[in-house]
């Protein structure tokens, strides 16, 4: 299950993320003051959830899991805009794991595992497996944000995920910006939607919910995305939080559309690492018996690809794809991932090079999800709540211009990671300001200091900006997310952390770190 959650979560990543209660006006002058301040979200904090079976039919494997699990779900209704709570209103699905432990039931923890687009409710389950003495002590709540997964959806009928990676010529940075334009456009009709797709409602979503469900205060751990949304909440709602851990933190002066931009010398890090281990098993794969070797395989089949697009069994991966495709390099760092991934490095050689070259489970996978439409918009999902939170730059000149500046140092996944998006052309901008993240609530930060995606720069930029928190580092490792082996490879020093504090509450009295999983 562990290692195909961690295939799914490498698929799903290349198709790359203050109103607590509105005060009543002031009285006027000589008008009776009321005894209490209004709360115009009352009405929607009192209503009593109705708990039913999670399975929406018989194809809906994942709610009969959680049914035989003994999860209950349920709807709650929130507004759209929280400005406006008596407007229109937004139906948030949730799942709630009872604790196996009642007699020592701590709380409620809810679970955020990232995206931004994923949904929440199935995957609660995967954490209480994957960490039976959390399950035990609290009930474990997923709650899919708004426009994700069973919540109201947002689907705008994307042919495709996004423009991919930019090319190396300026036509193909000209074929991604129509591309994105196109997506953008698509997306047009729910204009009154997309500016409250941000993470701030998602936030103060959580903390209806939160009230809902009769919880003076909460626990929290977020991984990845999951992790910006805890550090906006800690802003927000200060007070509603016992125990937080952030697994991959994100630099909360950053997140948004142009996040990736900070990504490529990272993902080189981390393909390197890998063509370190490939050279040690050369007997196997044939890439290379050096690092610098098995590199220069790699920049083969890109300059290949560059030139005319490669016959991957019944697929063609062209210089716009290739980016995304080795990507997956981030999915883990442990000897059966390399492994996995070294064998689809081998097929792309072969095509490079001419010869036949069938597709691997893995390499099969991304191809089908690349050419695939956005399923269920969960591309436009994520895509609209990354341009909700912060504004992107309207200049595609810019992008390119950035692309060329770094094409020297960045040949390989600079054309994808600082490529333009659909936010450079969306339809909405967002509804408020981004979220200034800094505060001192006691929080725990666990994190690789080579993690692809939540880069080690942009750990530390979380952890400055949460006074209160402690930060425990893995060091040398190039995974992202390191609790449980939820998605990377399971770490038992990360672990001890994290669950000593989530289940005995003792904080880290300094910044510490986990030795390298490799010797």
């Amino acid at each position: 299950m562990i290692r195909a959650a961690r295939t799914a979560a490498a698929v799903a990543a290349l198709v790359m993320t203050l109103l607590t209660a509105s005060a009543a006006p002031a009285p006027a002058l000589g008008a009776t003051a009321p005894a209490a301040t209004a709360d115009p979200l009352a009405a929607l904090r009192g209503r009593q959830p109705l708990w039913h079976p999670c399975a929406s039919g018989p194809d809906d494997t994942a709610g009969a899991d959680l049914d035989a699990a003994g999860a209950r779900c349920t709807e709650v209704t929130v507004p759209l805009d929280y400005r406006r709570p008596d407007g229109r209103t937004l139906s948030i699905a949730l799942s709630r794991l009872p604790a196996t432990d009642p007699a020592h039931r701590l709380g409620t923890l809810f679970y955020n595992p990232g995206g931004p687009g994923v949904p929440a409710r199935g995957l609660a389950l995967a954490l209480r497996q994957a960490a039976p003495a959390l399950g035990a002590r609290y009930d474990i709540v997923g709650m899919d944000p708004r426009f994700v997964g069973a919540s109201t959806p947002l689907d705008c009928g994307w042919p495709t995920a996004g423009p991919g990676a930019a090319g190396p010529d300026r036509l193909g940075f000209d074929r991604a910006a129509e591309l994105a334009k196109d997506l953008a456009a698509r997306c047009a009709p729910y204009r009154a939607l997309l500016p409250h797709a941000s993470t701030r409602n998602t936030a103060r979503d959580l903390d209806l919910v939160r009230a809902v469900l009769g919880e003076p205060t909460i626990a929290y751990l977020g991984s990845s995305y999951g992790s910006y949304l805890g550090e906006v909440y800690l802003q927000l709602f200060p007070d509603r939080v016992g125990r937080a851990v952030l697994d991959a933190a994100m630099d909360p002066d950053r997140f948004g559309p142009d996040l990736t931009a900070t990504q490529g010398p990272a993902m080189g890090a981390a393909l390197t690492a890998w063509a370190a281990w490939a050279a040690g098993h050369d007997d196997r794969h044939h890439l290379g018996a050096t690092t610098a070797e098995v590199l220069a395989s790699v920049e083969r089949v890109r300059l290949a690809a560059e030139r005319a697009p490669l016959a991957v069994g019944t697929h063609r991966v062209d210089a716009r794809a290739l980016p995304q495709v080795l990507w997956t390099v981030s999915a883990a760092d442990d000897d059966a991932a390399y492994e996995e991934f070294s064998a689809l490095a081998r097929v792309l050689l072969d095509a490079a090079e001419g010869r036949p070259a069938p597709p691997t489970a893995l390499l099969e996978a991304v191809l089908t999800g690349l050419a695939s439409p956005d399923t269920g918009g969960y591309a436009a999902a994520q895509t609209a709540i990354m341009c909700a939170d912060r504004v992107a730059s309207r200049d595609p000149l810019a992008y390119y211009r950035d692309i060329q500046a770094h094409r020297a140092d960045e040949p390989l996944f600079g054309p994808l990671t600082r490529n333009l998006t659909p936010c450079t052309f969306w339809p909405a901008e967002p509804a408020e300001p981004p979220t200034r993240v800094r505060n001192a609530v006691p929080v725990l930060l666990v994190g690789a200091d080579g993690d692809p995606a939540a880069t080690y720069p942009g750990q530390l930029s979380a952890h400055r900006a949460l006074t209160g928190s402690r930060l425990v580092t893995l060091r040398g490792a190039f995974r992202h997310t390191v609790y449980a082996g939820l998605f990377a490879p399971r770490d038992t020093c990360v672990d001890a952390a994290v669950d000593r504090y989530l289940l005995d509450g003792v904080l880290p009295a300094h910044d510490a770190d986990c030795p390298s999983p490799r010797p």
